[in-house]
């Protein structure tokens, strides 16, 4: 496939736009897919926690039972991948998710003792005075987790500090509010790094979401060497909860539709070149056809025509190129023609030039013998050469004599140009040319017979139609005769036959005996004022004109005329129509 072919561009261009979208769907995938899928993981969780949060309300006003609450529970916890658990104010576990509950709970605890959310609880001493002037907390005077109210007070700061045994001294000051000397009511900042050495382990953290109820958070567990998203906070009844989900299979999910785009991909881009390849074939084949009559168009083949059905812009471009092939056939043929026409008014006007050349010379050649002997008779005349009577009539009848020559070179003259321009139009008419013939060697009896010379006649009895000017073939038959006349010798006898050598063509021959015209001549004899003798032309009187008018009869006829030398003699003919 040559690289600069349509063919080869179309593919190449599809092909190209394939990478190009699988290199961005790839880029666009590994730049915002996992943060996509955090943040679809978040929502997931915020709507886990709101639905926990409304069932456990439902649950404090008997709206449904434990049991319902525990099922509820635990189809939120399946549906949304995520492992859960839910304490009461008093650190007893009501609800866990999975297996491992201790871990878990250990987990909420370090959450809530890193974002210090217990700054704002009592310290035991506040807590008795507390109790000592009779108050009560915010929330009622039961810690129950059924209610699921928070007491607001410590009664019992060593249970407390027994369910936060595993965590250090210093731990448990700032938790519980010891050394308030030092700690007061300020509150500590969030930690990045939750100390899990109890598990062998610190995991940093970075805090996503913060509000008054719960705190959204990512997880580096450097034991488990995974991210986890974690939600934990406190409900409407007081109670703690931990949400907690592993974001591995977000890396997993993108790992794996990166992997797909790519295999999909590669079949997308053999599947689009196999499909451009094909579709650039669909399109560069008319195209390809336009081009080839386009060549054809250019070496004058007009014969080449598009044959598509397409009716788009290829149809139309091929329907044009059909209207241009034949406005341009129909073009050049005008020009052909009009060429035709004005070489053909070259033509004649070089011949009329060359014929006027030739007109002059010959006719100044062929006069100055005459006019010689006219000038130099007369010329004795005038000066009394002689008083003889006989000879002065001797000289007046060569006087005469050349006149009427030259009256009758004139006159030929005068009609072979006639004949030749086509002044003198044709007469067509259908008559017996027996009868011609007969009448035409009848008249010329009288000139054979001072030579002894015998005319025969070969013809049908019948009559023999034939369609031309009766007056032209006339004449030509009458040269032939005139010619066979002045060449005959030997046996001296002239044969004039007429045959019918077809349906339609009928031929005459006017034979004579005698000597052969030399091959040489042969050619020539048709031309104006060619003598193959010339003494003996001038002896009888010829001008070398005869022959010249016969050709032009027979052309003006659009039949052919000829000679061949045959034994003993020479035959000349010409050829006429029979219907």
């Amino acid at each position: 496939m040559n690289k600069h072919s349509i063919k080869f561009k179309i593919t190449l261009l599809i092909g190209g736009m394939i990478c190009v979208l699988i290199v961005l769907l790839l880029v666009f995938n590994i730049i915002f897919s996992e943060k996509f899928y955090m943040e679809d993981k978040q929502q997931e969780m915020l709507n886990a926690y709101s639905s926990v949060n409304d069932a456990c309300i439902q649950y404090s006003d008997d709206s449904i039972s434990e049991t319902d609450l525990r099922n509820n529970l635990e189809q939120i916890s399946t549906s949304k991948g995520i492992s859960m658990i839910i304490v009461n104010s008093d650190w007893t576990t009501f609800y866990v998710s999975t297996h491992g509950d201790e871990m878990l709970l250990e987990r909420l605890k370090k959450s809530i003792f890193n974002n210090d959310i217990f700054q704002n609880i009592p310290s035991k001493s506040n807590s008795d005075s507390s109790n000592t002037d009779g108050s009560t907390d915010n929330n009622g005077t039961s810690s129950d987790s059924r209610n699921g109210q928070n007491s607001g007070s410590v009664t019992d700061d060593n249970n407390m500090k027994n369910d936060f045994g595993d965590l250090s001294d210093s731990d448990k000051s700032a938790l519980f509010g010891g050394n308030s000397d030092n700690n007061g009511d300020k509150k500590t900042p969030p930690e990045k790094i939750i100390d899990m050495s109890g598990n062998g382990a610190n995991e940093v953290r970075e805090i996503i979401l913060e509000n008054d109820k719960y705190t959204v958070q990512k997880v580096y567990d450097s034991r488990l060497l995974d991210d986890y998203i974690e939600l934990w906070g406190t409900l409407d009844n007081g109670d703690f909860i931990l949400i907690r989900t592993p974001i591995q299979s977000v890396k997993d999910n993108v790992h794996i539709s990166n992997t797909l785009i790519t295999y999909v991909g590669i079949g997308t881009l053999l599947i689009g070149v196999v499909a451009a390849f094909v579709l650039s074939s669909y399109i560069s084949r008319p195209i390809k056809q336009l081009s080839d009559i386009a060549e054809r168009m250019s070496n004058l083949d007009f014969e080449a025509h598009y044959e598509g059905d397409d009716k788009g812009e290829i149809g139309l471009l091929g329907d044009s190129m059909n209207n241009m092939s034949h406005k341009l056939e129909e073009n050049i043929s005008q020009l052909k023609a009009a060429n035709l026409e004005l070489q053909r008014d070259i033509d004649k006007k070089e011949k009329l030039e060359q014929m006027r050349t030739d007109f002059l010379s010959n006719v100044s050649h062929e006069l100055k013998t005459p006019i010689a002997l006219i000038q130099g008779y007369a010329e004795g005349l005038k000066e009394g050469i002689t008083d003889d009577p006989e000879s002065m009539d001797f000289y007046c009848d060569v006087i005469i004599d050349e006149a009427n020559k030259m009256n009758n070179m004139v006159k030929r003259l005068l009609t072979l140009n006639q004949i030749e321009f086509g002044e003198d139009e044709l007469v067509m008419e259908r008559f017996d040319i027996n009868e011609l013939v007969k009448s035409v060697a009848a008249a010329n009896e009288l000139r054979a017979s001072q030579k002894e010379l015998t005319i025969q006649t070969f013809m049908s009895e019948e009559p023999l139609y034939v369609w031309a000017d009766e007056y032209k073939v006339e004449e030509v038959i009458t040269n032939y005769i005139s010619n066979a006349i002045n060449h005959c010798c030997n046996e001296n006898i002239i044969k004039v036959n007429v045959e019918q050598i077809d349906k339609d063509n009928v031929r005459v021959t006017v034979y004579n005996s005698g000597k052969n015209i030399p091959e040489e001549d042969i050619e020539h004899i048709w031309e104006k004022f060619y003598k193959v003798d010339k003494a003996r032309t001038r002896a009888y009187g010829g001008t070398g004109i005869g022959l010249s008018i016969v050709k032009a009869i027979m052309d003006s006829h659009n039949k052919a005329c000829g000679v061949q030398n045959v034994k003993d003699g020479v035959e000349f003919w010409f050829t006429l129509d029979r219907k």
